[in-house]
């Protein structure tokens, strides 16, 4: 199977039935050891990405993922990011907020820690939790003081998916291309995700009775991920829905996308002026004596 990007992306204005998309499809590999070739493969392009994109010094670019728990964020960041120079990449986790942060527009806390030109940043979780886990848990909008609450819960989030739409085109304008993912888990795989925690000693630190707990809201989650993926998915910043039940798959999809998108930026090394050229002959006699 070749990894077609488009065949993941959300296309601008679509109603979105989560049902439709499929958690799980054809692998890309035929065995383990295809896998990891693969992979190794896709990393190193992104490396030499990634160092493109340092010296060409044009762009920046932002990775967000979403996802049930258990979904399998931690290792494709982990993995898909291995080769890429940790100087040029910051990874950054956003849980609930705190007391300070209440304080602040519901943006705030995450745009301190956009990526500078020439550099990848990595949000796992981002400022979609406040139109997610806030929309299926509605006290957290209480603690966020908003001065004059609109009318109703549809205003809310209609003027949040504004906030964030008109957000991601100021960043695009200004140099920063944005991917997105949503790694679509099924409701069975993240059962026997949770199991595995519970069965493999070294997987106990990941489980809590909060995982649990937030399962029960799983049909409620479900909606908010569909109003949101066809609320902000747009040309410019699109949401990408990619089968999560196979771990390794998933990886495969997400370094392609990013390969995909980073392809499309162009980017060139700096061209070398005549001045320049003379500049470095000079030091060349200097450092042949």
């Amino acid at each position: 199977m070749k990894i077609n990007s488009k065949d993941f992306r959300v296309r601008q204005g679509d109603k979105i039935n989560l049902k439709k998309w499929p958690t799980i499809v054809d692998p890309v590999y035929k065995s383990k050891e295809q896998y990891q070739k693969l992979l190794e493969e896709h990393v190193a392009q992104l490396s030499s990405q990634q160092q493109l994109l340092y010296a060409s010094n044009r762009h920046a670019v932002l990775l967000i993922f979403q996802a049930m728990d258990a979904a399998g964020k931690d290792g494709a960041i982990r993995h898909v990011m291995s080769g890429v120079n940790p100087q040029g990449c910051q990874v950054f986790s956003f849980k609930h907020p705190s007391a300070g942060e209440l304080q602040h527009d519901f943006l705030w806390r995450t745009t301190r820690d956009l990526p500078e030109r020439g550099r990848i940043g990595i949000f796992n979780r981002s400022y979609y939790e406040e139109v997610l886990i806030a929309r299926v848990h509605p006290e957290i909008l209480v603690g966020e003081g908003i001065p004059d609450p609109p009318n109703s819960d549809k205003a809310v989030w209609h003027g949040r998916y504004r906030s964030i739409a008109n957000l991601e085109e100021h960043l695009r304008a200004n140099g920063t291309r944005i991917i997105k993912f949503f790694l679509h888990l099924s409701e069975g795989e993240q059962r026997k995700r949770f199991l595995a925690r519970i069965d493999e000693p070294e997987k106990n630190w990941k489980f809590s009775n909060a995982d649990i707990e937030e399962r029960k809201f799983w049909k409620k989650y479900m909606k908010a991920y569909e109003q949101c993926l066809g609320a902000t998915s747009t040309g410019d910043s699109p949401w990408y829905v990619v089968p999560a039940d196979d771990k390794e798959n998933t990886r495969l999809i997400v370094s392609q996308i990013v390969l995909d998108t980073l392809d499309e930026l162009k980017m060139t090394y700096p061209k070398t002026s005549a001045k320049r050229r003379q500049e470095l002959q000079s030091i060349r006699k200097r450092l042949a004596k």
